[in-house]
């Protein structure tokens, strides 16, 4: 969902005098880490940089695709740090202000992730998954408001997009809106109808409206996609209950 990719590289070195063995690891970070070898990955980057012989373009790259790595082992400060030295050779890389707002998110630092996305839109207007993280970094600031307004730019722009549709939908519903929700969780579910988390979401909106045999068809199908999930058996639990079916309910409790 997130698109955080690597760079493919096209190289050219700027110092002849580097070692034919430091510039090779170029090329094999990029296949260590098309390999999920992240750990590797980051060796290798580690040694192209450090032979000194990349253009400017391409040390850019190589610290983006090195910030990549760090963040899919889960080291988002060191992933900051790369996409700092990447913006700094390359200020106009949308992608590398996009990638930092995933890493600055994760820290759980979402007015710097905020202020990425937006320059990753400013510099790329039609970056719909910008937005749509945007809009993730507002709802967990708790303005639904404005995550609302992010998930819309979204959709305009990829209206196939049943994540955005699905997490305007939780927003709206945060908000007490419960028929617009529903809304958003019925076209998530009309574009992917394998779409678990979309069913189990409109169970919540048609709960909260007292629609109970509803909001049990829908955790049916949310259970039946994807069984483990705890907090869907909870909830159909507190559907049963408030039908007064404590039979059905205890079960799921159970």
């Amino acid at each position: 969902m997130r698109l955080l990719t690597a760079i493919a590289l096209t190289l050219v070195f700027a110092a002849a005098g580097a070692r034919a063995q430091d510039l090779e690891s170029c090329y094999k970070a990029e296949g260590a880490q098309e390999a999920g070898n992240y750990g590797l990955a980051i060796d290798y980057y580690t040694r192209c940089i450090d032979a000194g012989g990349l253009t400017a373009e391409d040390l850019a790259n190589t610290y983006s695709n090195r910030g990549v790595a760090q963040y899919h082992k889960g080291d988002y400060d060191r992933a900051t740090l790369d996409f700092d030295a990447a913006l700094a050779l390359d200020p106009g890389d949308a992608e590398a202000y996009y990638n930092r707002g995933l890493a600055y998110r994760n820290k759980g630092d979402y007015d710097r992730a905020i202020r990425d996305y937006g320059e990753a839109i400013r510099l790329d207007p039609d970056f719909a998954f910008a937005y749509y993280n945007r809009g993730v970094a507002f709802y967990h600031k708790g303005d639904y408001g404005q995550a609302i307004v992010s998930y819309d730019a979204a959709i305009r722009l990829n209206s196939e997009f049943a994540f955005a549709y699905k997490n305007r939908g939780i927003a709206h519903r945060k908000m007490g809106n419960y028929d617009l929700a529903i809304q958003d969780y019925d076209a998530a579910i009309a574009l992917d109808s394998g779409y678990a988390d979309a069913y189990y979401n409109r169970g919540l909106a048609s709960y909260h409206k007292g629609d109970f045999d509803q909001a049990i068809q829908d955790y049916d199908q949310a259970i039946a996609l994807d069984p483990d999930k705890a907090e869907v058996y909870y909830n159909r639990g507190l559907a049963y209950r408030h039908k007064q079916d404590y039979d059905h309910a205890v079960r799921d409790y159970g």
